[in-house]
């Protein structure tokens, strides 16, 4: 029986393609753009192609997204029609096509405002009770297909899992002044405390979720690293993070010092995956820990499927300031 993978092309997509290849399980790619990791060429928002694909498949992992960064660049009606309409389609043609197991890949821009408390409060702890406050049409669009995903797994029997997950992308930050402040590898070390995934670990959460998803019925779940921090760190978080880092990792300062890099001053939200590592069985293999045994023994912190798949972006064209577009300019219509 097949696994489809849509947004085959991009980073997730492929890594779930070369990781099904890899263990010989039978998988078909799908993307609006060809690569070496997709068989059919088309949109998912177009429903003859979608109800084509789903011929003899058992479960489908659903990856292809408008990202954050498309948010300058694409206009409202754009996210609903990929991000919502073609999640519609693709769980309507699943449903009809009897597949047994159905993952969608969310995000933790869900939260949105949710994730950054006043000035003065501790850091905020995210579990998955923590109601999302959706700030830009990423957030709500997905929102919105998540509520749809629900809809069918307790309307329509359907077994649907949700994975939000965090960071896992290679690229820069698209925050100018993180970009400046911070190298990307640093940036990234440090957001495996809070914020960050290796996509191996994201792969693995998928593959297991498809696995669990007929038992479960229906769940939803933060896909991020095991922060080494407790609900008694976040007001110290907020004041001096580094502290508490040093703390709990006294060689921290000087495998840092090594590579000239340095931790974040305060951390804002703390990503907690402990419902995720109970329910799929998943334990994420990349934390902060694992990153400070690279940097003793000299060796890249990312897993060998990061490095394989590599950096992608997310436009096919540049602009003059920088990897990503003006942020908060999106257009409405």
């Amino acid at each position: 029986m097949t696994i489809l993978v849509t947004g085959s092309a991009g980073h997730l997509g492929e890594g779930l393609m070369r990781s099904l290849r890899a263990a010989g399980r039978p998988a078909l790619g799908i993307d609006i753009k060809a690569s070496a990791y997709t068989d059919a060429v088309g949109s998912i928002a177009d429903r003859d192609f979608v109800t084509r694909q789903m011929a003899g498949v058992h479960a489908v992992l659903h990856a292809a997204t408008l990202h954050k960064p498309h948010v300058a660049t694409h206009g409202y009606r754009d996210f609903l029609q990929i991000n919502v309409e073609g999640t519609l389609n693709l769980l309507e043609a699943a449903k009809a096509a009897g597949v047994g197991a159905f993952v969608f890949t969310s995000t933790t821009s869900t939260f949105g405002s949710a994730l950054t408390p006043a000035q003065g409060e501790p850091a905020a702890w995210i579990t998955e009770e923590v109601t999302p406050i959706p700030k830009n049409i990423y957030g709500a669009s997905k929102i919105a297909a998540e509520t749809l995903c629900e809809l069918f797994a307790r309307r329509h029997r359907l077994p649907v899992i949700v994975l939000r997950t965090s960071r896992f992308f290679p690229e820069a930050d698209d925050d100018a002044e993180m970009r400046e402040r911070y190298s990307p590898d640093n940036a990234q070390a440090n957001e495996l405390l809070n914020r960050r995934c290796d996509i191996q670990d994201v792969v693995d959460a998928h593959v297991l979720a498809a696995e669990r998803a007929p038992t479960l019925g229906f769940g939803r779940y933060i896909i991020s690293a095991t922060t080494p921090f407790e609900p008694t760190d976040l007001p110290a978080l907020r004041r001096d993070a580094a502290a508490v880092v040093h703390r709990l990792f006294p060689d921290c300062a000087e495998l840092y010092a090594g590579n000239a890099w340095s931790l974040f001053p305060q951390i804002d939200r703390v990503y907690v995956n402990a419902k995720a590592r109970a329910d799929l069985g998943w334990r994420p293999r990349y934390d902060f820990g694992h990153l400070l045994a690279c940097l003793r023994d000299g060796k890249d912190f990312r897993s060998p499927l990061a490095r394989d798949v590599g950096s992608k972006g997310y436009h096919d064209i540049s602009f003059e300031e920088g990897p990503y577009p003006v942020q908060d300019q999106g257009r409405h219509s």
